[in-house]
């Protein structure tokens, strides 16, 4: 299996700067309540000093879903959706100890991240603009079909299955963590100044936050246009 985003994706967002995580050995049960409070606390304390939407981090998506046709305030990357509702609500609701630590690196670095459950993935997965073909699941159960030109995380299935959309707006149900899920590929993006930099600290430390969690060695990489491949 393999994850890449298209050419012509790369074309179009030169500054994107991707970093990859996959790992196994994930379960249900783990205790991650310590490492989510240190995060929250970097978020809390870094929203004290001004709200979400003056993050570079949070700028440099919403110019990129401006590009893309998309109001910002109205679809905002996964990452400032968190951050409004932690701002508000002082904490996100526990889901599964896995995706609420990925939240809560998110949280702190400002930067979306997508968590897949690979069993749920048919052979590949591809961030790239849809036909208008492809399916998508979404929490509720429905399916809906993404937008011809709308960017979205593809795999291989006939049809192809959505497993997000409008890029880092809302990924589906059918391939999120849940009791079952034992083996994930976990994607991080940012286009801002210094996303190279932050990008690789994030994937280093949710790497070591996954390894004290689970019996698990992540792999990690962050991938570029001269070399958009990770197969794991």
């Amino acid at each position: 299996m393999f994850f890449r985003h298209s050419e012509a994706l790369w074309a179009e967002h030169p500054e994107l700067v991707p970093g990859v995580l996959y790992a196994d050995g994930i379960s249900a049960p783990a205790d991650v309540n310590p490492q989510v409070a240190r995060f929250n606390a970097i978020a809390a304390s870094r929203l004290a000093q001004g709200p979400e939407g003056e993050f570079p981090e949070v700028q440099a998506w919403r110019r990129t879903f401006s590009k893309m046709g998309l109001k910002p305030t109205q679809y905002r990357c996964a990452s400032e959706s968190l951050l409004r509702r932690f701002r508000k609500e002082n904490a996100l609701p526990p889901l599964h100890p896995l995706v609420d630590l990925c939240n809560a690196v998110s949280l702190a670095f400002a930067i979306p991240i997508a968590v897949f459950d690979v069993d749920k993935v048919a052979q590949q997965l591809e961030v790239r603009h849809a036909t208008g073909a492809e399916n998508y699941r979404s929490f509720s159960g429905e399916i809906e079909h993404p937008e011809p030109g709308e960017v979205i995380f593809a795999d291989a299935a006939e049809p192809p299955k959505a497993h997000a959309r409008r890029w880092t707006h809302r990924q589906s149900g059918l391939s999120a963590v849940s009791a079952g899920t034992r083996t994930v590929l976990i994607v991080a993006e940012a286009l801002h100044a210094s996303a190279a930099e932050d990008v690789g600290r994030l994937v280093g430390t949710l790497a070591e936050a996954l390894a004290a969690a689970w019996p698990t060695q992540p792999r990690t990489q962050l991938l570029s246009r001269a070399s958009p491949r990770f197969e794991f």
